[in-house]
């Protein structure tokens, strides 16, 4: 028996589960899974993904949670896992998140359809390595104040491999945080500003031109969204490697 009521706690989930066709059996969503409209429109919203309202997800009787360990607040998932079957999900690189889509697939009973998903995302990722001749030195910054980024353990990092951009805080974990100083000293060529989960804007990019450094902004779902929002990244990785190279 699949499950015919699952609240998602994860944006990219969520956005899977709909491309999984998954209409009717999606019964709560969060407030940050903005990812198809016409769920976040409808959906009951259950919180956003660090502060759950649990009472909520305990009147919606979800036969399936779907949860991220970075995302959400391990508590929680915990409290939550005690009344109801709970997936937590734990994504490092694509290749988790391929296992990841193929794991849903299966759990949900859309199988065949996941692996079409998992199958054309690596056919798309090989295609996009086959262009990528050398890679350019780049920072990702996800906040400001304090500036933070992404060390080499983190989806995002492994992203920005893949898109022929060479972290440089490759030897660092999770997130560090940085100081305009740090930022001056560094040896990279490219900053690339996040559109999430801080939004930052043209304005930022002008902030930071004391570092003389090409500066662009990036859609952040497509570095950090790990389900079938990859079907769109190579293509939006190539575009990008693109505009490096010409301006």
């Amino acid at each position: 028996m699949f499950p015919t009521r699952i609240v998602s706690l994860v944006p990219s989930q969520t956005e899977l589960l709909f491309d999984l066709g998954l209409d009717q059996e999606v019964i709560g969503i969060t407030k940050f899974c903005v990812h198809p409209q016409e769920w976040f429109r409808t959906k009951t919203r259950v919180g956003g993904t660090k502060k759950l309202h649990l009472d909520i997800i305990r009147r919606l009787q979800p036969d399936l949670i779907i949860a991220n360990k970075e995302e959400n607040v391990k508590e929680q998932v915990e409290e939550l896992a005690k009344e109801f079957p709970v997936h937590t999900t734990d994504i490092a690189n694509l290749d988790d998140a391929l296992q990841l889509i193929k794991n849903i697939g299966a759990m949900i009973g859309r199988e065949e359809k996941a692996l079409q998903i998992a199958s054309t995302i690596q056919k798309e990722f090989n295609e996009l390595a086959h262009q990528i001749t050398a890679s350019i030195p780049a920072a990702y910054l996800i906040w400001k104040d304090p500036f933070m980024t992404v060390g080499g353990d983190t989806f995002i990092s492994d992203m920005l491999t893949r898109c022929g951009f060479e972290n440089v805080f490759e030897n660092e974990s999770r997130y560090p945080t940085l100081s305009n100083l740090k930022l001056q000293t560094l040896n990279f060529k490219l900053l690339l500003l996040s559109s999430e989960p801080y939004p930052f804007q043209q304005k930022h990019i002008d902030e930071l031109n004391f570092l003389n450094k090409k500066i662009l902004l990036v859609d952040g779902e497509m570095f950090s969204w790990y389900g079938s929002r990859l079907l769109h990244a190579p293509a939006y990785f190539q575009k990008l490697r693109e505009m490096v190279y010409n301006t």
